[in-house]
């Protein structure tokens, strides 16, 4: 598989719409797409906001809910570029947590991104050159023990999925993985932390140049390069 498609999706002039707009990258991610002359950006969320600047639409929309995708799918008919970032991580010990709340992260993490894709790929198709970026993880790799990274790993397989289906109608889709950010889901980690401004340049970045991969700071990239190798090397520098 290639590491790029030979044409990416203009970001000038184009109208997006990006899951959980309000706040933390969404937000950031929101911000860079306007800057690079994005005409018009749908900010989803659950509840109503209010944005600040014309150029941005609030839009009310519950990814784990098939009638309101299909419902927001019908006002933003047209989108050509997606960035699934909506996403939930509830803390779940695979062994311990109860499966209810591991499904709940399936049904955000993995099924939503499904969900909202399906929805939007005919309005996609629709222009010559569109595009999917579909938030994921370091943990897409590697795991810990919680369902949070389950469904991180799953959608990543997802992604390649959807890559290989909507590549015929000129949609690229990307796998956006990165570490913490810094962002009110990683408050109280005490950890390096990516700037999300700078994690949404490279995202748009790779929307123009049609990357299929964003690998967005020092610890997604270290941990990338040794997939290849030995296992027990990787987790034994990982709980240094």
């Amino acid at each position: 598989m290639l590491d790029t498609d030979s044409h990416g999706a203009p970001i000038e002039g184009a109208v997006a719409l990006v899951t959980g707009g309000n706040r933390g990258f969404g937000r950031a991610m929101v911000q860079e797409l306007l800057n690079r002359g994005a005409a018009k950006v749908y900010a989803t969320s659950r509840s109503s906001h209010s944005p600040h600047d014309a150029r941005i639409i609030p839009l009310e929309l519950d990814v784990t809910d098939d009638r309101s995708v299909a419902t927001a799918a019908k006002t933003a008919a047209d989108v050509s570029i997606i960035v699934n970032n909506a996403g939930v991580t509830l803390g779940t010990p695979v062994l311990h947590a109860p499966l209810a709340d591991i499904r709940i992260e399936l049904e955000t993490n993995l099924f939503g991104i499904i969900r909202v894709t399906r929805a939007f790929a005919p309005a996609l198709g629709r222009h010559p050159r569109s595009a999917v970026v579909n938030v994921l993880s370091v943990l897409s790799w590697v795991a810990f023990g919680s369902g949070y990274e389950i469904s991180k790993s799953a959608a990543q397989s997802a992604t390649n999925s959807m890559r290989m289906t909507l590549r015929e109608q000129g949609t690229t889709v990307t796998a956006l993985h990165v570490a913490y950010m810094d962002t009110d889901m990683a408050a109280d980690v005490k950890a390096p932390k990516a700037d999300p401004r700078d994690v949404a340049r490279q995202t748009a970045e790779a929307i123009v140049t049609g990357a299929y991969e964003i690998l967005a700071d020092d610890t997604t990239r270290a941990v990338k390069s040794q997939l290849s190798g030995s296992l027990t090397a990787l987790y034994t520098q990982l709980a240094a």
